[in-house]
């Protein structure tokens, strides 16, 4: 698994741990549930069991128990979606999303969309934050504003140029707001789209539909944007096509208006001024060709893309993923001045706006919105992606048992007894090293597989 040099290097006790870990009598079905998660770093932990029984004999056909575990519990995947907190946990959601959003762009029967969606009117959007004050930057070939050329990995990037002068309250509570601001350009992206079809609004409903799929992405200033995916349907939804004059250049169009017209009113409070809040005045919006002809926006970059930073938040910027209660803790976690003065700006803003609960999202620079959404009729869900894989498996432990498919038997024959009780959660030091071992090989493994796949598709193109 790991090399002398490797295993040199580990503090005592996380090796002292570790050889514990590996000498246990039950290592290899531990072995076993981790790799079942995918090296989760902060397994669910269980206890319990679980009973099939034939109804009409009383006989049980299979029987469960943690009781015979490692440790005398069953360890689950945590489910996570922050790369900060289990990368395992973080691929699967990364890769759910991928599909969801690509099942929204390429067409996927199984996934609620026809593969006619291609032919559809749709855009990659990208809606930002408005300037808080000038910030370190590479301006293309020129040198920054503070007149150094930075580095791409340069850590000064996105940091206020003049931190006294900076509007930190107004990039938090812009922040704060964000979902608020997607709302409303939803709504008025509706209105504006009937007006350039010369309909009401309620005519507009009756012959189109529109839909998207959006992330949010933290800028390396702190302010949150969203890259949207956004499509033009019939009334029904993917199935039907969208009407005439539902074109690319509408769209566009109607998107621009909307998000011009957009606006939150903050109300003045203690020293606070009143703000009107509004989206920056850099709007992307690239249409999604059907086919790679050498275009940068294709389905299978935007999906890539989006569902990259469907696993990512506020951490990038240098800030922490978990809840800070008071500015003390910022020195001792060591987060970076810029971000610590945006931690800083939402205690001190919390009781002045105690609605918006700033204090529970300091460590998220006060946004407190999902970081993925999608319309209705977009595509799939989450929820359906998470339920199919469970099936999947389900069907496959069935198999493996020899149980009955309960597809196959139109009446309920069997009846399953269960009882869990939570055992709590993570690993020890030796456990987390380990799982972490585990869920690098796993990735290696795909990544081979990954290579294995593209130089066959080569091949069978040379030939």
């Amino acid at each position: 698994m790991t090399d002398a040099a490797t295993l040199a290097g580990l503090d005592p006790a996380t090796l002292a741990d570790m050889l514990r870990v590996t000498g246990s009598p039950g290592f290899d079905r531990w072995q076993e549930q981790i790799k079942r998660t995918g090296g989760c770093s902060d397994p669910i932990r269980l206890m319990g069991a679980t009973k099939l029984i034939d109804r009409t004999t009383g006989k049980v056909l299979h029987a469960y128990s943690t009781d015979s575990e490692p440790g005398g519990m069953l360890r689950v995947a945590c489910g996570n979606r922050r790369a900060s907190r289990c990368p395992a946990c973080a691929w699967t959601y990364a890769g759910d999303t991928y599909h969801l959003i690509r099942a929204g762009l390429v067409g996927d029967p199984d996934k609620g969309t026809p593969h006619t969606i291609r032919n559809h009117p749709r855009v990659f959007a990208t809606l930002t934050a408005p300037s808080f004050g000038p910030v370190h930057n590479r301006p293309g070939n020129r040198p920054c504003r503070c007149g150094v050329r930075h580095a791409e990995d340069a850590p000064e990037l996105g940091t206020a140029l003049e931190p006294e002068s900076y509007d930190y309250a107004g990039a938090v509570l812009w922040n704060n707001h964000a979902s608020e601001l997607w709302r409303y350009f939803t709504i008025y992206l509706r209105r504006e789209i009937a007006k350039r079809a010369g309909l009401t609004q309620q005519a507009a409903r009756e012959e189109s539909r529109v839909s998207f799929g959006k992330v949010a992405e933290y800028q390396k200033r702190g302010a949150v944007h969203f890259h949207a995916v956004i499509r033009f349907d019939g009334p029904n939804g993917p199935d039907d096509p969208p009407p005439a004059w539902a074109t690319l250049d509408l769209l566009t169009d109607a998107i621009h208006a909307a998000a011009a017209r957009v606006q939150v009113d903050v109300p003045p409070s203690g020293d606070q001024p009143a703000r009107t809040l509004r989206w920056g005045t850099q709007l992307d919006i690239r249409p999604i060709r059907a086919f790679g002809n050498g275009e940068e926006i294709t389905e299978q970059a935007v999906a890539s893309y989006v569902a990259k930073y469907a696993t990512k938040a506020a951490e990038t910027t240098g800030t922490v993923d978990r809840r800070i209660g008071n500015k003390e803790a910022l020195a001792l976690l060591g987060v970076a001045d810029h971000p610590a003065r945006l931690i800083a700006a939402c205690l001190d803003l919390h009781p002045l706006y105690p609605d918006r609960k700033l204090r529970d999202w300091a460590h998220m620079l006060g946004f407190r919105g999902h970081f993925s959404t999608k319309s209705r009729r977009y595509s799939t869900t989450l929820g359906e992606l998470r339920q199919a894989r469970a099936d999947y498996r389900a069907a496959q432990q069935r198999a493996a048992l020899g149980l009955p498919d309960p597809d196959d038997t139109p009446e309920a024959t069997t009846l399953t007894l269960a009882h869990w009780t939570y055992a709590g959660h993570g690993h020890t030091p030796g456990e987390s090293w380990l799982a972490a071992t585990i869920r690098r090989d796993i990735q290696q493994s795909r990544e081979t597989a990954r290579e294995a796949l593209a130089e066959l598709d080569d091949w069978e193109e040379a030939v």
